[in-house]
């Protein structure tokens, strides 16, 4: 992957749909925590930051079994805010290109290696399986048209790169932080998003697939 690029993970909400009482980064999947998994997909990446908030303690030495470079950044307000706040926290002092990726998002290894291998700005996306899933609208050429909450072609899961030039604080949606820049490049993916406990079920025969 180019140097110029940072992943930006964001680990700080408190994963209150899930009902399992703790953030999505430290839940079991196969008995192991699902940031290992994630940081398993990521050998190759050289600048990573996490975003913590929420058992942040817990968080940090999880990753620190796994892996002793990355880099730790706090979002405090993380009860008020949502991805889209600590997305910009993280990339605020990142490189010249960030890869957005959510805490609860696991994607298959193949398309994970696409992902990191597209040089220009994208939004991925993939077939629709999220109990309460954010749609997207593509047209013919597969690009990112819009997002709904309604209605849509696919599920909208991330992640996503962008320039970080680009962001903007927000507390909302990390979604919000690629609407104006619409209509973008789409990938279609092969990836779990888990908010509910429906989801959390399905992610496990996921990852057998691997």
């Amino acid at each position: 992957m180019s140097s110029t690029k940072s992943i930006v993970l964001s680990c700080a909400g408190i994963g209150s749909r899930l009902g399992l009482g703790q953030t999505k980064a430290l839940i079991e999947i196969n008995k192991k925590p699902l940031i290992y998994w994630q940081l398993q997909l990521f050998k190759e990446v050289e600048d990573i930051r996490i975003v913590i908030g929420y058992q942040a303690n817990d968080v940090v030495r999880e990753v620190l079994k796994t892996r002793k470079d990355v880099i730790f950044v706090y979002n405090h307000d993380y009860f008020n805010t949502k991805t889209g706040a600590s997305f910009y926290l993280g990339a605020k002092d990142a490189n010249e290109y960030v890869i957005e990726w959510d805490g609860d998002l696991l994607v298959h290894p193949d398309d994970v290696k696409l992902i990191l291998q597209t040089d220009e700005e994208y939004l991925c996306y993939a077939d629709i399986s999220s109990d309460e899933a954010v749609y997207v609208k593509t047209n013919a050429h597969g690009d990112v048209e819009s997002f709904s909450t309604e209605e849509g072609n696919y599920e909208w899961t991330g992640p996503a790169c962008i320039k970080k030039s680009k962001l903007q604080y927000t507390t909302g949606n990390v979604y919000s932080q690629f609407e104006p820049f619409l209509p973008m490049k789409g990938l279609k993916i092969r990836a779990f998003d888990i908010d509910t406990y429906e989801d959390y079920k399905r992610v496990s025969e996921f990852i057998k697939t691997w």
